[in-house]
């Protein structure tokens, strides 16, 4: 992702990832999205495991910084140890009538793009052997 050689991991739902994501991110979802809503992604610690050796800098993002949060805790408690939480994640928080709090990735005029070689969830499950 930049000259540090951080790696952001987009931990949308797979719809989310391909509307727009920051430049150069992977997607490994937190939740997936279905008719009935999000459901958890059973598979994202091992698929994250299997791509990404616990060393590796990454930065995690989501809409708002909620899935963000949850993911980083649950990686730290795996043993990552260069984990950036990106607090306002895609979009930014909201406040209950909509108004952006604080400006995520995209609404900051950062880079983003619809597809990245190599970043979608069937690429980065299919290096991880799952």
């Amino acid at each position: 992702m930049d000259e540090e050689g951080y790696v952001y991991l987009d931990v949308r739902s797979e719809p989310e990832f391909a509307a727009g994501h920051p430049a150069g991110a992977h997607n490994v979802p937190l939740l997936h999205a279905g008719p009935g809503g999000m459901t958890p992604n059973p598979d994202f610690l091992a698929v994250v495991q299997g791509a990404y050796p616990r060393d590796t800098k990454l930065v995690l993002g989501c809409r708002s910084g909620q899935r963000s949060m949850r993911a980083a805790e649950m990686m730290i408690a795996a043993g990552y140890t260069q984990i950036v939480e990106q607090r306002a994640g895609f979009d930014g928080p909201r406040d209950p009538f909509g108004a952006v709090l604080e400006p995520g990735w995209g609404l900051a005029g950062l880079p983003v793009e619809q597809t990245t070689p190599g970043g979608s969830y069937a690429e980065i499950r299919r290096r991880a052997g799952k």
